[in-house]
């Protein structure tokens, strides 16, 4: 039978939020209160806007990690492209910051030719076309002018290229959904650019990498009129055949279409055929996955970026390629090769349990929070936030790899009045049903900073609503800063 003081949900919503704040205490156990903050809490989660969504809010001292103000703070959520925190924090603490990834060619050379020539990866999501210039570059300069057999070693990571819950929308050829492997060129994308030439002629069309496409038909240039491109991609076995029509006017400088390759596998290894072939190394046959232990001496060796410039794509550009890439490289490097999506959610979830991270609810699926995949609650991420406010190991490079309000990243819109000081550093996260918004509020010299997570989950058709009340509510926090 239903309680007869039963209250409406943002009343209960607020009750909540008002005794959170008050409850909490210092790392010297002396009660916190901030009646501020917890009153835009009760505001927050009362807007009638948003009345029929979930949410979760909670604000922590980042030095103490004492809560200041909650509300729905055990509710587990989807985080959308908060759940590259998890990733970014616990790459950092494994692999540390140096972290760098390496990618090889080995073979033996004699008289100018190499019999079996193997190129090696191990999980670098930066490899472009241009590193493997390089590396062919290099391959020349030792003499090398022949390669009879051309071996790509992806052992590193398992043969699953499609990362968890990516398959829930298998038709989506953006770069945003594409596949991972241990060698990824140009994060496993192909690129199609389009110089236009006279009107009336065919326009050029080249794709990047060489080597992958075979391309049919042609674009016409035109006098003038908006670009009108039809890119249309197939797999053609391990390779793929791109259908091309369409028209660009004569006075475009050029135009780029970048779509996901659908099996990676050897996209790496026909890019490198191709280039060897342009700058004169002779290649017998098309590549070919290896299958067993290869001991021979490594000839060129490429390495990335430390792990902690790489995190920028996570942090400040949320990309979901990079993300998945150092998320499975995880599972390779802290439990077992080949590493596989399933055992870094392990390493991830151990992690999080071993540092008193976690809460009742959290499930770690994937590494970019793309699509439905993983759940949290805003406890157990500002508590991971506060965790790495708190450890001089991580510190520094885990903030610096956040978007600052009104600099950069995908806050370089947001917080524009605000941006001279530098203090707001926060993760977005968007998705149709999910808007999120985690991160740090900084202060003046000698002013504890605030970690703070926003997350709305059912607001579909109302996503502008909950991003604006994120950034009131972050607003508020800063003026609690700054005033």
């Amino acid at each position: 039978m239903p309680q007869a003081n039963a209250r409406p949900r943002g009343a209960q919503r607020a009750a909540e939020a008002g005794t959170a704040g008050a409850g909490a205490a210092d790392s010297a156990g002396a009660p916190t209160r901030a009646p501020e903050i917890e009153a835009a809490v009760r505001a927050l989660v009362s807007d009638r806007s948003l009345k029929d969504a979930q949410i979760g809010v909670s604000v922590v001292n980042a030095d103490s990690g004492a809560v200041l103000a909650q509300s729905g703070e055990h509710i587990a959520l989807n985080p959308a492209s908060n759940a590259k925190l998890y990733t970014a924090a616990a790459a950092l603490a494994i692999l540390h910051g140096s972290h760098r990834y390496q990618t090889t060619l080995s073979g033996a050379i004699k008289s100018g030719n190499v019999g079996e020539l193997v190129l090696r990866g191990h999980g670098d999501p930066s490899l472009r076309s241009s590193d493997l210039w390089a590396m062919a570059e290099e391959l020349k300069a030792r003499g090398v002018r022949k390669v009879e057999s051309l071996v790509i070693d992806q052992r590193f990571f398992d043969e699953q290229t499609t990362p968890p819950a990516f398959e829930q929308q298998p038709n989506e050829w953006a770069a945003f959904r594409a596949p991972v492997s241990a060698i990824a060129l140009n994060e496993n994308t192909i690129t199609l650019t389009v110089r236009p030439t006279q009107a009336g002629s065919a326009a050029i069309a080249s794709f990047d990498p060489l080597g992958f496409v075979d391309a049919q038909g042609t674009i016409k240039t035109t006098e003038s009129g908006a670009d009108a491109v039809v890119l249309d991609l197939s797999p053609a076995g391990r390779r793929m055949t791109a259908k091309i029509s369409g028209a660009v006017a004569e006075d475009s400088k050029f135009v780029r279409y970048t779509r996901r390759v659908d099996d990676p596998l050897l996209f790496a290894g026909y890019a490198m055929k191709a280039i060897c072939e342009e700058i004169g190394i002779k290649v017998l046959s098309d590549p070919k996955l290896a299958t067993g232990p290869t001991k021979a001496p490594m000839i060129v060796r490429h390495e990335s970026e430390p792990l902690s410039t790489l995190l920028y794509a996570l942090g400040k550009s949320s990309d979901n390629f990079y993300a998945e890439m150092i998320f499975k490289s995880l599972g390779a490097e802290g439990k077992a090769r080949p590493g596989k999506s399933q055992d870094a959610a392990e390493v991830v979830t151990k992690w999080l349990e071993h540092t008193n991270l976690s809460d009742a609810g959290v499930a770690i699926k994937n590494g970019s929070g793309l699509f439905d995949a993983n759940r949290t609650t805003v406890s157990s991420i500002t508590k991971l936030l506060a965790y790495a406010w708190q450890n001089p190991a991580i510190r520094t490079e885990f903030v610096a790899q956040l978007s600052i309000g009104g600099v950069d990243g995908t806050l370089h819109k947001r917080f524009r009045e605000h941006r001279e000081r530098r203090a707001i550093r926060a993760k977005t996260g968007t998705l149709d049903d999910a808007i999120a918004l985690s991160g740090y509020v900084l202060g003046p010299a000698g002013t504890p900073p605030l970690a703070f997570s926003i997350m709305f989950n059912k607001v579909a058709g109302k996503a502008s609503f909950a991003r604006a009340a994120a950034d009131k509510f972050a607003t508020l926090l800063y003026d609690k800063q700054w005033h």
